[in-house]
C-alpha cells in the first residue's frame, strides 16, 4: 500500500498520459515509428529475440496498453504485454523451445473454437 496525496497521483496520471499520447503520435509518423522500434530493444534488451514483425506488434499492443492505462486505469494491461512477449522472445531463444512450439499437435483435435468478441 502506498499512501500519497490526491494532487500527486493527479500528476502522475496526468504524466503517464502525456507519455502514451506522445509515444502513439510518434508511431503515427515513419520517422517516429522508426525511432521506437528501434529504441524498444534497449528498454527491452530481450526484444532482440522477437522477429521484425514481432517487434512491431510488441510496440503497438504496449503503447495501446500505455494507452489505457493512462486513459482507463488498467495499468494491469501493460504488465501482461511485457510479460507475453518476453515469454515469446524466450521461446525464441531456446531453439529446441521454439522447435516444439512450432510441431502440430498429435491428434489432438478438440474441435471447432468458437471466438468472441
Amino acid at each position: 500500500m502506498v499512501l500519497t496525496t490526491a494532487a500527486r497521483a493527479e500528476g502522475a496520471e496526468e504524466n503517464l498520459t502525456t507519455a502514451s499520447r506522445l509515444f502513439l503520435a510518434l508511431m503515427k509518423q515513419d520517422d517516429g515509428a522508426r525511432a521506437l522500434l528501434l529504441a524498444l530493444p534497449e528498454v527491452f534488451p530481450w526484444a532482440r529475440h522477437l522477429n521484425a514483425e514481432e517487434v512491431r506488434a510488441f510496440t503497438v499492443e504496449l503503447l495501446e496498453a500505455l494507452s489505457d492505462a493512462a486513459e482507463l486505469g488498467a495499468g494491469e494491461a501493460v504488465h501482461r504485454a511485457i510479460v507475453s512477449w518476453r515469454a515469446t522472445a524466450r521461446i525464441n531463444a531456446d531453439p529446441e523451445q521454439l522447435r516444439e512450439s512450432l510441431r502440430p499437435l498429435d491428434g489432438d483435435d478438440l474441435g471447432q473454437v468458437e471466438a468472441r468478441g
